[in-house]
């Protein structure tokens, strides 16, 4: 049976949109912003030869990095690294230093006590993490700027076109950060997630076009293509049965009884744990922690030692050792962030507090343990599903090597996972906010109606 806001949720309608001027607001705000980034994707860092670069990444990708590797970049970038835009770094430099600062809080004592101190605390965190932003950015920044000039794209190499590489590319990371939390704060769903997603849904067309043109021209056969298509419908199909799958738990509520003889209470309501409680954060982490190796190989691998060379072959994108680092990385932040978005010992001592309890299991730390046990055994099934929606496309490209990139881009489930959750999560927040407002107007008329009866 429907619960009441879900029942409510259901009668929305766009005469209820047209109402809610402040998600109008939000909305506009949100694609001004996505406006923006799109504008930013197309300005090229000053000085490099443009005409030479187009042409050997469109045969592949230079050195360094590989071709697929490339892709995926500029995948996530919005094909700000096919045009080496001022975003190519795009906001993977933020989102790494917030999985360092992440994994750091858990083992740092001071950034412990700082994660506990509430609101202050959590500021002086964030602004650690823009601090290692910058420098990580700078890093890989300094690194395209050496790669360029190694592969002869640059028209004046020199210090002088590093520091502006350099200045040029950081600026444009850190203006996405404050973008994304713009976004965040003023406008619909999470900043950075919808930037990726963004750059995602941008290039999707010319992958498409892509896609059917190479078939035309009997460079893809029919029936791979018609592979293509098959295995995006089907992972679309199961990324949204499984972003939407939740294990309710029935949570019931005490009758009391108040002055006059009155019962109250005794209602029963669901606490939702979601499947993939985790979303699209673990393989982004994965993705961003696997592409340091490839950014440091682009700076060292021209003067380095022989050893470096063949590790960075083995860590190269699509190598068996690649497929293995990058499932095991997915299950690890799978199990390592779920417990930051869903915390059982605060869950269990709210529902103590307002006088909730789940039924069979004591209140207070006993229904902390189950719920932590549930968690688990949900974590392990979310975990394993976002590894094989994520890793088994890469494994099926490495072993084709007559898939071209805008196909891989299609059936990669990595970008599929992007945009299907980040979706749902969006549609969820402005569903929200249109029921809030519906409450307001509710209210908002009851008050009328007292003050014209007085």
């Amino acid at each position: 049976m429907a619960s009441a806001s879900e029942q409510f949720a259901q009668n929305l309608s766009f005469g209820t949109f047209g109402k809610a001027k402040e998600l109008q607001k939000r909305l506009l705000f949100t694609l001004m912003v996505l406006v923006v980034y799109r504008i930013g994707t197309f300005i090229p860092v000053p000085g490099i030869d443009m005409a030479a670069y187009s042409q050997v990444f469109a045969a592949g990708g230079s050195g360094g990095g590989g071709g697929g590797l490339l892709t995926r970049m500029n995948m996530f970038a919005g094909g700000a690294v096919e045009r080496m835009a001022v975003f190519a770094l795009n906001v993977m430099p933020y989102i790494t230093a917030s999985i360092i600062m992440t994994l750091m809080k858990g083992s740092v004592p001071s950034l412990k006590a700082l994660d506990k101190d509430g609101e202050q605390g959590r500021k002086q965190i964030n602004q650690y993490t823009r601090y290692l932003t910058v420098f990580l950015a700078a890093f890989q920044a300094y690194s395209i700027a050496r790669l360029l000039q190694s592969q002869g794209f640059v028209i004046n190499p020199g210090p002088f076109f590093e520091a502006t590489a350099v200045i040029t590319l950081v600026g444009g990371t850190m203006f996405l950060m404050w973008l994304g939390e713009q976004v965040t704060a003023r406008g619909i769903g999470n900043g950075v997630s919808l930037i990726i997603l963004a750059g995602i849904v941008a290039e999707l067309p010319k992958a498409i076009f892509q896609t059917f043109n190479l078939n035309r021209t009997g460079s893809l056969s029919g029936t791979l293509m018609l592979v293509v298509i098959v295995m995006a419908i089907a992972l679309t199909v199961l990324i949204v049965f499984v972003e939407r799958a939740q294990r309710r738990l029935l949570v019931q509520y005490p009758k009391r009884q108040v002055a006059g003889g009155k019962m109250f209470g005794g209602d029963s309501s669901f606490l939702p744990l979601k499947l993939n409680a985790a979303g699209v954060i673990p393989p982004i982490f994965a993705s961003s922690l696997l592409l340091l190796p490839a950014t440091a190989g682009g700076l060292m691998v021209a003067d380095g030692p022989g050893w470096l060379r063949g590790f960075l072959s083995l860590t190269g994108y699509g190598s068996p050792l690649y497929l293995t680092l990058y499932a095991l990385l997915i299950v690890f932040f799978c199990f390592f962030y779920v417990p930051y978005v869903f915390k059982p010992e605060d869950t269990a001592d709210n529902l103590r507090k307002h006088g909730g309890f789940l039924p069979g299991i004591r209140p207070g730390a006993r229904t902390a343990e189950y719920l932590s046990y549930v968690l688990n055994r949900l974590t392990f099934i979310g975990a394993f599903y976002v590894a094989f929606v994520c890793v088994m496309p890469e494994y099926i490209i490495s072993q084709n090597s007559n898939i071209p990139p805008s196909v891989a881009m299609l059936i990669g489930g990595m970008s599929l996972l992007i945009v299907v959750s980040v979706t749902l999560d969006t549609v969820a927040q402005v569903q929200s906010h249109l029921v809030a407002h519906q409450y307001e107007g509710l209210i908002k008329k009851s008050r009328m109606g007292r003050r014209r009866k007085r």
